[in-house]
């Protein structure tokens, strides 16, 4: 049997990556994409605005990321699509009904799309509680782009080696597809 990994050290130079960032709470959201990008650039991604591996997305807040992240992974032109985001509680069930809403829709966009989808979207009691995991204590934003980057690996080493098979054949038989390509 052949034992699939996602890996770091085959050249990323042609991996595309979308970060899609919710804006509300944005003192934590901006230390984890600060993470996300030290993590990618340490790894040889170019992680400049301007450049051709990496394009972001601010969107309102954590509810609106999922619609965007399904959008820009239906697109096809990125490796894989990295959610950044934080929804603390508060004395309301909005915390609950936000919080449940992105999961699902960043689950869906992932399955919808066959591509990788990081789920980077802290949920937090408390605001201390999220600083703590956007930069005090440690920056999950790292650990969100070196998924990113684990998954777009992986999927690489999962498409069939022969493109030009009928999509029906893909989508109806993956492994035999696999064997096959």
């Amino acid at each position: 049997m052949t034992v699939f990994e996602g890996n770091f050290t085959e050249d990323i130079s042609s991996l595309r990556f979308a970060i899609v960032i919710g804006r509300f709470n944005d003192l934590v959201t901006d230390k984890l994409l600060s993470g996300c990008q030290d993590c990618l650039k340490r790894h040889g991604v170019d992680v400049n605005p301007d450049g051709t591996q990496v394009d972001y997305i601010w969107v309102p807040g954590s509810f609106e990321v999922p619609m965007v992240a399904r959008q820009v992974a239906l697109s096809h032109r990125y490796d894989a699509v990295i959610c950044l985001g934080a929804i603390i509680r508060g004395q309301t069930p909005h915390f609950d009904y936000v919080a449940a809403e992105a999961a699902k829709g960043i689950a869906a966009a992932a399955f919808q799309t066959g591509v990788p989808v990081v789920f980077g979207i802290l949920t937090t009691d408390t605001l201390q509680q999220a600083l703590e995991r956007a930069g005090i204590k440690s920056n999950l934003g790292w650990n969100y782009g070196l998924s990113a980057l684990e998954m777009a690996s992986l999927m690489r080493q999962l498409r069939p080696r022969n493109e030009d098979k009928p999509l029906e054949l893909l989508e109806n038989n993956p492994q035999q597809a696999l064997i096959e390509g």
